[in-house]
């Protein structure tokens, strides 16, 4: 019997161009009904809204992100946050829809005004609170969405997302 090593597959395209959402301001409406605001900072970090839903009025700068180009105009942002939430957004804007995958763990399902905040003045708060738990169960939200704007802002802007959710105008 002959061993034969299988080498992963050469493919990039994780590595295809993300310059195409680099410095877009999204908002969309999950078929739940929660709003969401992203605006992609640069390929390492978002800011982000939240208008309404579970923790609707949670607002967070800087957050450090994973952002990949699944195919030409197909992105993936993915995150995990100080709270213990993981999210997967995946953005396709030139069909104005998305697909998200929220990953809440149980003390933010059981408590989620904890979180209804500008996280980065809370950073302490929330480590408390994930290392405090509950954890499991998590509670999976996935959900489409309809992308209802999209803009392009440029990268790096500061101004973009700074202040707390007031709804969509």
């Amino acid at each position: 019997m002959t061993h034969q090593t299988i080498s992963p597959p050469s493919s990039t395209a994780g590595e295809k161009d993300i310059e195409g959402i680099i410095g877009r301001r999204i908002e969309y409406t999950y078929a739940n009904g929660w709003r969401y605001e992203m605006y992609i900072k640069n390929a390492t970090t978002i800011d982000y809204r939240i208008h309404s839903g579970m923790v609707g009025g949670r607002w967070v700068k800087n957050q450090e992100i994973d952002l990949v180009a699944l195919t030409e105009g197909v992105y993936k942002i993915s995150w995990s946050e100080p709270t213990g939430t993981s999210v997967c957004v995946t953005l396709v804007p030139s069909a104005r829809i998305s697909h998200g995958v929220i990953f809440f763990p149980r003390w933010v399902a059981q408590h989620p005004e904890r979180t209804v905040l500008f996280q980065n003045d809370h950073l302490e708060r929330m480590y408390a609170y994930r290392d405090e738990g509950p954890t499991y169960p998590i509670h999976v939200v996935a959900e489409f969405s309809d992308i209802t704007l999209i803009e392009n802002v440029g990268p790096d802007d500061e101004t973009v997302i700074d202040s707390a959710p007031r709804g969509f105008p």
